[in-house]
């Protein structure tokens, strides 16, 4: 049995995950990605961060940009998670906001697409539905990942009928959710459902959070910054040190 979209269906009425994404079912997935002007930007670098973390036994990479998903994809067996970040005038998303990025990642080697699929402004007053509909007809194998930040936009892109649905966007849109922890009870709401796997993403830095997320329903873990980003990891550490320069008798 098979809904409108072509999942075939559970008898319970769950989707079943599609084969690419069963591979990954409560694993880490690690984003390898770096801004330009960072210390570690530059696709050579996040091939060998992918090949590390496949290493450490990550079962998928989060990549942004066609280049760095090349030079991964020659580096690293893992699946890809694609994306491309892009700023567009008058609009608010930028996480793979057109079929241009979507176009160049998937000819790029990624095996999934990441976009946004939050209420921000997209490109030429596009909605989140007509961007989905055009890559289903565009690109109909594509494994479809839809970043939220809600859960009223975690239902709807699951409504739209995407491959999966990632927090990534939790407390980077004005009006989710403003926390320095992840957003759990948005992980669990979304996996009560039970009708799309669900990505914990977001401020997950500790391996005790991971866990927490996977123990409120989610599918698989995304974790970034605290594995991929030193100097960011460095900066937690330096101010947990000044912080307790004001209060330890022996500093």
């Amino acid at each position: 049995m098979t809904n409108e979209n072509g999942n075939s269906m559970t008898e319970k009425g769950g989707l079943t995950p599609h084969p690419l994404l069963s591979g990954l079912k409560h694993g880490l997935i690690v984003s390898c990605q770096a801004l330009e002007g960072e210390p570690l930007f530059g696709s050579e670098t996040m091939a060998l961060m992918a090949s590390a973390a496949e290493e450490g036994g990550a079962v998928a990479i989060r990549a942004n940009t066609p280049q760095d998903i090349r030079a991964i994809k020659k580096k690293s067996r893992l699946p890809v998670i694609g994306l491309y970040k892009k700023q567009y005038p008058g609009a608010e998303a930028y996480i793979t906001p057109t079929l241009r990025e979507v176009r160049e990642i998937w000819e790029a080697g990624a095996d999934m697409v990441a976009f946004d699929a939050t209420r921000l402004s997209r490109p030429n007053g596009e909605t989140t539905e007509q961007f989905v509909a055009r890559i289903r007809e565009l690109l109909p194998e594509a494994v479809l990942v839809a970043d939220v930040s809600t859960y009223e936009e975690g239902a709807a892109a699951m409504d739209m009928g995407v491959d999966a649905v990632s927090t990534t966007l939790s407390g980077y849109t004005p009006y989710s959710l403003q926390q320095e922890k992840p957003d759990v009870e948005l992980v669990a709401r979304l996996a009560a459902l039970r009708r799309t796997p669900v990505l914990a993403e977001g401020r997950i830095w500790t391996p005790e959070q991971c866990v927490a997320c996977l123990n409120a329903g989610a599918y698989a873990v995304v974790v970034g910054t605290a594995i991929t980003r030193p100097q960011e990891i460095a900066r937690r550490f330096v101010h947990a040190i000044l912080e307790n320069r004001q209060s330890s008798p022996f500093l």
